[in-house]
């Protein structure tokens, strides 16, 4: 499995940040602009907790288990692969839905911030650009705990059979 890359996901976002930058402007130009809802921050958030929780448990257990106490818990690795892909994929998604409401928060707040509930709409786009990080701060910290060790078995294998 590859490691996530942070140019990757500002990639994303920057991309789906000028997509819905364009989008809100072409909406606004025809009609009324869909709002940001409240809830999408707060769901970031709580994505980001569970991200975090997880990494904090399992780089206990690992440590536990690497310092060989007597009632340390292992990590299976088929517990610590899901972990990983729920990282990586909320971090690409994280990536995606900050850039979105990313792009929606610069054009409201380029368009004037007069009107309470344009306001509004801005402050729930800037809160889910920053909770969008904090998911992608915490899967690449699940992912930073999860790493496998690098081999150093350099000793080449024999060609030669016996």
């Amino acid at each position: 499995m590859k490691q996530l890359r942070p140019a990757v996901l500002a990639g994303i976002f920057v991309v789906a940040g000028v997509l819905s930058w364009a989008g809100a402007r072409l909406w606004s130009a025809y009609g009324t602009l869909p709002g940001v809802p409240l809830a999408a921050p707060i769901v970031l958030g709580a994505i980001a907790v569970v991200l975090l929780a997880t990494a904090l448990s399992l780089r206990s257990r690992l440590k536990a288990q690497r310092e060989r106490r007597p009632d340390a818990k292992g990590v299976e690795p088929l517990m610590a692969a899901r972990a990983v892909v729920f990282g990586q994929a909320s971090a690409l998604v994280a990536a995606l839905v900050a850039g979105m409401y990313g792009g929606v928060g610069v054009f409201l707040w380029a368009g004037g911030l007069e009107v309470p509930a344009r306001r509004d709409q801005a402050w729930y786009a800037g809160f889910s650009v920053l909770a969008g990080a904090a998911v992608i701060a915490a899967a690449l910290f699940l992912e930073h705990v999860l790493k496998l060790p690098e081999d150093d078995d350099t000793t080449p294998q024999s060609s030669a059979r016996a």
